[in-house]
């Protein structure tokens, strides 16, 4: 089953902050993760998915770990 689309507000709540004001935007990782293209990935992943069962976990994730995994070196 394809991942459950993101829940974005474009509302500032009052007692939560957005990450983009925790983390520091200018990190190595933070780069990367703008100029790679996610949309282009979803829509080659798409395919593989199941029609039933339970949702998959968004492809972003999946792939942002294989790349910590390859950059740092862990098994």
């Amino acid at each position: 089953m394809k991942p459950r689309p993101s829940k974005e507000t474009k509302i500032d709540d009052l007692f939560r902050s957005r990450l983009t004001q925790i983390i520091n935007t200018q990190h190595e990782l933070v780069r990367l993760a703008d100029k790679i293209d996610w949309a282009h990935i979803d829509q080659q992943v798409q395919p593989f998915f199941a029609v039933e069962g339970r949702p998959a976990i968004p492809s972003r994730f999946m792939i942002g770990l294989h790349i910590l995994k390859s950059m740092y070196q862990l098994s």
